[in-house]
């Protein structure tokens, strides 16, 4: 969508308001969840809805204020984590709490991403289940992103769902959510059926989104479980990929 920093470019921009001007219905996607997100989507002058957490939380960006929200079952998810460390040992840990104010608590160890995100440090493990919880985020010091994840899957797949979602970024959500859950619930307030919709994506996560709308794109610098899906990859996200692929459907 723009430069290595993360920024939204300006042709993409163009691109997104002129097929929105067309009639088209935008909708933000995202793992992060609404207080990592909603400076983002005020920075761009969205006004419309967001899927945010993994599609745990359905966000309305012009009214600031949350359309639905599903919390993660703390009981499960403690069972889960208990087995997941039965078989690799211990994890480093972090958690998004629930609400438009809900913070990212980050355990000892948990190796953050760079960036204005913020996030709450704490110590006493009891913190990370004294409120409700969107999802839990786990790392391994030895295991890569895909061997955690293919193992968490096997151990505790029937109890919840384990994604990754970018770089270090290995998460539990509860049994069944995925964006494709939150874009339903989204495109059926604005009256938009899934064999009308195009979708976006560069990570193992949106595999889901891609099986809901008619039309999966990958990035360019998607990951490989995401491209093996996708009807088309397109240019990375420091090549404009999305406004190739709009101005292209502008012009036909």
């Amino acid at each position: 969508m723009g430069g290595p920093d993360v920024s939204v470019s300006d042709r993409t921009r163009d691109a997104l308001a002129a097929v929105t001007a067309a009639g088209a219905a935008h909708i933000v996607v995202t793992g992060r969840a609404v207080p990592w997100t909603r400076h983002i989507l005020d920075d761009l002058g969205y006004q419309g809805i967001a899927v945010c957490g993994q599609g745990a939380q359905v966000y309305h960006a012009g009214e600031h204020r949350l359309l639905t929200s599903l919390t993660l079952d703390r009981q499960l998810a403690g069972l889960a984590l208990s087995k997941i460390e039965a078989e690799v040992g211990p994890l480093a840990l972090a958690a998004s709490r629930d609400g438009l104010e809900g913070e990212v608590l980050m355990g000892p160890g948990y190796r953050a991403q760079e960036g204005p995100l913020p996030y709450v440090p704490y110590e006493d493990p009891a913190e990370l289940w004294a409120a409700p919880l969107t999802k839990l985020y786990i790392q391994h010091p030895a295991m890569t992103d895909d061997e955690l994840t293919a193992l968490a899957r096997a151990t505790v797949g029937g109890l919840v769902d384990v994604v990754m979602a970018g770089p270090g970024i290995v998460e539990i959500l509860p049994l069944g959510l995925s964006k494709a859950t939150g874009l339903s619930l989204a495109a059926r307030r604005l009256g938009v059926k899934a064999a009308d919709t195009i979708a976006f994506g560069d990570m193992p996560n949106d595999i889901p989104m891609f099986g809901w709308a008619a039309r999966g794109v990958a990035m360019g610098n998607a990951h490989a479980e995401l491209r093996a899906v996708a009807d088309e990859v397109t240019a990375s996200n420091e090549e404009d990929g999305i406004a190739l692929v709009l101005e292209r459907l502008l012009a036909a």
